[in-house]
């Protein structure tokens, strides 16, 4: 394995090139959402077969994939089935039945990242404790269980509002509540099995960042640019990239990417949501996957999340991932109410067309039933202007733009 060294602006300094080699064949994905989608349009442009595992023929990526395996994820011996026919498996989410795949990865088959990698960051307990065993700044937490449920307090030196958080499954808001009082947290306490649960304390953050990052077989490690998220009652809204960052608090991020990966043996792509304020550089919450705050990378990065996840399963030299532009703005478009009133949106193609009218505007469409709510497509602006406050202005101007043809259904 390499090590990384810091430059003398702070940064990690990384290898750009992998060592040469050719593609194992085609590539398997467990799950059938717009990010097994993205990855498979990655694909096309690579000439990689993909196959996707995932129960219903109406998922997004069945119409991108190569070819569909009809299974739930968690189908043991269709995931067998479908390693035959590949050189590497990759997962879409974190919702991975790892003791039920380990049979297989002890008969050969390659799953990236390795089930072993992933153990740790399945869970949001385990994950808490992999932090502090790193000793990486994370929220005060301690497992809803510890919690004396005949009469509820909060720990020492704690106050309210805290944030109750699933340890496994949560996503976009769910598995997630703000306990504002005794009450809530009895409440809580009465309605969820506490073991599965963590309580972590408030973070008065000034804002919320977010890295993308890979490592690849050779132990290379490559990342993103670090970017600025906004969330709307818990769910992305929009990301701008790059974030306007001092060099040490990039460092300090991308180091304790590197000390995440390299202490895991990680292979493949992994997210991190931060929080930073006064107190300091927090990491919230670990993705082991391509990531929403990555979407950008598609038009603004010499190759996007996709793309590395792509090579490195695929056992591809893995690209560097530079900038191309100047900076790029990234905006989810959710389900509107609307749409879902008769089950069909007669003015969707109408909408699109604005959007694509935007000025230096991306618009990627899932083909997922417009939900209220739900994440149906995101559109990126690429940015070209290289000061960081005028770039602000722009992408402001141009998520205005956008809100006007498609309002954010939560605001």
């Amino acid at each position: 394995m390499l090590l990384s060294d810091l430059r003398s602006d702070g940064k990690l300094q990384v290898e750009d090139e992998a060592d040469m080699g050719s593609a194992d064949g085609a590539i398997g994905v467990i799950g059938g959402g717009q990010l097994a989608r993205m990855l498979s349009e990655a694909a096309a442009l690579r000439g990689i077969d993909v196959l996707v595992q995932t129960s219903s023929e109406a998922d997004c990526a069945v119409p991108a994939s190569t070819r569909w395996v009809q299974a739930l994820p968690t189908d043991q011996d269709a995931t067998r089935d479908l390693a035959r026919d590949c050189g590497g498996i990759t997962f879409e989410n974190e919702w991975v039945t790892v003791d039920a795949l380990m049979p297989l990865e002890r008969q050969g088959v390659t799953f990236v990242p390795s089930l072993a990698s992933l153990v740790p960051l399945v869970n949001k307990l385990s994950q808490r404790r992999l932090l502090d065993d790193l000793s990486i700044p994370s929220p005060r937490w301690i497992c809803l269980a510890e919690i004396n449920p005949g009469s509820p307090a909060l720990p020492p030196g704690w106050t309210f509002p805290v944030m109750a958080k699933a340890a496994s499954g949560g996503y976009d808001g769910k598995g997630t509540r703000i306990l504002e009082n005794l009450n809530d947290l009895a409440h809580h306490l009465r309605n969820v099995r506490a073991q599965d649960w963590l309580l972590e304390s408030w973070v008065n953050f000034e804002r919320e960042l977010a890295l993308v990052v890979s490592r690849d077989r050779q132990g290379r490690i490559r990342h993103l640019p670090l970017v600025e998220t906004h969330q709307s009652h818990q769910i992305c809204d929009w990301v701008l990239a790059p974030a306007e960052a001092e060099p040490l608090l990039e460092a300090t991020a991308y180091n304790i990417a590197a000390s995440l990966l390299t202490r895991l043996g990680y292979v493949g792509v992994m997210a991190l949501e931060f929080f930073y304020g006064q107190e300091g550089l927090f990491v919230n919450e670990i993705a082991p996957r391509t990531h929403n705050s990555g979407h950008f990378s598609i038009e603004a990065c010499s190759s996007s999340q996709f793309d590395q996840q792509l090579c490195i399963t695929a056992g591809l030299p893995v690209p560097s991932t530079e900038l191309v532009v100047d900076g790029a703005l990234m905006v989810n478009l959710l389900g509107l109410q609307d749409a879902a009133a008769d089950g069909h949106d007669h003015n969707l193609q109408d909408r699109l067309a604005r959007l694509r009218s935007i000025a230096n505007a991306h618009v990627h469409w899932y083909g997922k039933q417009e939900l209220p709510g739900r994440k149906v497509g995101h559109v990126t602006v690429v940015l070209r202007e290289e000061h960081a406050e005028t770039r602000r202005q722009m992408a402001m101007t141009a998520l205005n733009q956008i809100r006007e043809v498609w309002p954010n259904p939560l605001n």
